[in-house]
């Protein structure tokens, strides 16, 4: 023990007084948004047309993709869906309606910053740099950044992947990741770009790259489709934490939509709705601690 006495009794009383001290701000700021919404916020909009636009992704199973019949699905578009519920109580509505609208890794964020989308709900990672162009909800997923290989090719690490070609999609908090890690340790690794996770997946299938990186859960997707082409390296590159990406500046519809969030995380809905996208298993500590915090009481 060191002698400033701050010992774990102390950090405890300390994490519930903090807690509780997030939870009163919030508690409070949700009634004044939903008795007084600016003019300016997208929120004004919503209620009023009683129409939500939500920017969706094709491509990020089991985040957000769509079925055979060209309809959004996931785990994120079903927290969206909730969310969208959950407005529509805070604000006496009878109906929202959900217009959706498809985007690309490029334009996701573009889309709402834009005015095309109030809010992308998919595989998003909060960074400092994204938030200079939109803001988030309260984190919806915790995950982190791997690497897939050819099953043929023998490679069991990370390391044994120095002296080949790693794919990555252009603008990703995966890119950046992996870049920043081979140029701090030096590492002999060609790294590739390409436009999407569809892209990369083809790349690795035609032998043009010995591997592809990106968050683990969408390439155990790709794995499991393909159980015998590819293997999923065990090692995490990086933590990514995901949320619904919102308009920059826009205090009501952030609350309106975190509100949403917080009733689902305390109704244990989360486990449903986990379990139906990622092949039956159960949330980790880690994404169980990202749900009792968003869970932040009325």
């Amino acid at each position: 023990m060191s002698g400033n006495g701050f010992n774990g009794w102390s950090v405890r009383v300390f994490l519930r007084s903090a807690v509780t001290c997030c939870a009163l701000f919030v508690s409070l700021a949700a009634v004044s948004a939903q008795t007084h919404v600016p003019s300016d916020s997208r929120l004004k909009s919503i209620v009023a047309k009683k129409v939500i636009r939500i920017a969706y992704r094709a491509d990020a199973r089991p985040f957000s993709f769509v079925n055979d019949a060209k309809e959004p699905l996931g785990y994120t578009i079903d927290l969206c869906k909730q969310v969208t519920k959950s407005i529509e109580k805070q604000f006496g509505l009878q109906e929202l309606k959900i217009e959706w609208i498809p985007v690309t890794v490029e334009t996701r964020f573009s889309a709402v910053a834009g005015g095309k989308a109030d809010m992308e709900c998919g595989s998003s990672t909060v960074t400092l740099g994204r938030m200079k162009e939109v803001d988030f909800s309260i984190f919806v997923f915790v995950e982190s950044t791997g690497v897939l290989v050819a099953g043929a090719s023998k490679i069991q690490s990370f390391a044994q992947l120095v002296g080949k070609k790693i794919a990555l999609v252009t603008g990703t908090s995966n890119e950046r990741a992996v870049t920043e890690l081979v140029h701090q340790q030096k590492l002999d690794i060609a790294l590739v770009a390409v436009k999407d996770r569809d892209e990369g997946i083809a790349a690795l299938e035609a032998g043009k790259v010995d591997g592809f990186a990106s968050d683990k859960l969408l390439l155990a997707g790709a794995q499991i489709k393909h159980p015998e082409a590819f293997v999923l390296l065990p090692e995490d590159l990086s933590i990514e934490q995901y949320a619904i990406a919102l308009p920059r500046g826009d205090w009501a519809l952030r609350l309106a939509v975190n509100t949403g969030l917080a009733q689902i995380f305390r109704s244990g809905r989360t486990t449903e709705v986990f379990e139906r996208w990622f092949f039956g298993s159960r949330p980790g500590l880690l994404l169980n601690a990202v749900y009792a915090l968003g869970g932040i009481s009325d």
